[in-house]
């Protein structure tokens, strides 16, 4: 079987990429994951928040005793000399691209044009193939446009694609009003790839404690058929490479997500309950069902069921499906007491 494709524009064995997590800081860990046949991992994320936080834990440590004793103001050399920065997460970053053989993709979301460029450049010295932009906006106010918001994403990358000499993905969250348009957007501006979707923790309350908490939860696999719809949709409508994200659990998810459109796929939670293991399980599902119906590649049924594709139901994707899936259940519930 011949299992290649490429994620923007970076040649890969199969369809399956090891999604950002902390599965990557551990060298055992990347080790077993190439092992077991994975294409590609990204690595885990860079926020530039993180490191601004742990500066401010840093500062608020180094200043709790100021101005107790007017002898004591002059404890801490300048706090500046304190301050941290991407230095140990990049050196992780290289010893991972030293000890692998297979593409390792940099994840980056900050908050300044200028940490946003600086980072790249760094990632890029750091051994990385290619880099996946986080991109994601949580609204917190109402006095800020949406298109703002969507032009402040296009301009930085523009500006990252011209700090580095590495391809650029975009990884989004759906929570725009039109996705598509924005996906063209960013491939006008230069993205190379664009992964569907970001799964963000919500807050959640403990009623009982009266507080907000996060909870960490892993994808279902119902949650794939929202980056399948948008496969489905991109399919022939963009050059860059469509990876689809959240909710592939099984090779047949996975297949799935490759007959509307994708190129490939990002895995996490499936890695997380099952094991590094499990990518050759999945591997060896898409195989077994390529053989069955006499597919040597696949590019053979890629997009198959994509909207481009499916002549005869050209409402497959369209609003149609809500009125469909309601006759369905009408259907579905007519024999039984509700």
């Amino acid at each position: 079987m011949n299992l290649k494709t490429s994620y923007m524009g970076i040649a890969l064995k199969n369809p399956i990429i090891v999604g950002a997590s902390n599965l990557s800081t551990d060298t055992k860990v990347l080790e077993s994951i190439q092992q077991a046949g994975a294409a590609a991992i990204v690595y885990k994320s860079l926020f530039e928040e993180q490191i601004q936080l742990e500066n401010l834990q840093t500062y608020e440590e180094m200043s709790e005793y100021d101005d107790r004793n007017a002898e004591m103001t002059s404890i801490f050399p300048d706090e500046k000399m304190y301050e941290k920065g991407p230095e140990s997460f990049l050196y992780d970053f290289h010893k991972a691209r030293k000890i692998l053989k297979i593409p390792l993709i940099a994840s980056l979301n900050c908050i300044y044009d200028d940490t946003w460029y600086d980072y790249a450049k760094q990632l890029e010295k750091a051994g990385a193939d290619g880099l996946e932009l986080n991109f994601y906006a949580t609204p917190k106010d109402p006095e800020i446009d949406g298109n703002a918001i969507i032009k402040e994403q296009i301009d930085t990358l523009a500006g990252v694609i011209k700090a580095v000499n590495i391809p650029v993905s975009v990884k989004l969250s759906p929570f725009y009003t039109n996705p598509l348009f924005v996906i063209r957007e960013l491939e006008k501006a230069g993205a190379k790839s664009v992964t569907i979707f970001n799964r963000l923790y919500q807050p959640d309350i403990n009623v009982e404690n009266e507080e907000l908490e996060l909870k960490y939860q892993s994808s279902a696999s119902s949650e794939h058929c929202l980056p399948l719809r948008y496969a489905g949709l991109l399919f022939s409508n963009t050059e860059m490479s469509i990876i689809c994200n959240s909710g592939i659990h099984t090779g047949e998810d996975m297949i799935g997500m490759l007959l509307a459109g994708a190129d490939a796929v990002q895995i996490v939670s499936a890695i997380y309950q099952n094991g590094p293991h499990y990518i050759s399980k999945m591997i060896s599902e898409l195989e077994g069902w390529m053989i069955a119906r006499s597919y040597s590649s696949l590019k053979d049924f890629k997009g198959k069921l994509s909207k481009a594709k499916i002549k005869d139901d050209p409402f497959a994707y369209s609003r149609s499906q809500y009125v469909d899936a309601i006759m369905n259940l009408k259907r579905f519930f007519k024999d039984r007491q509700v």
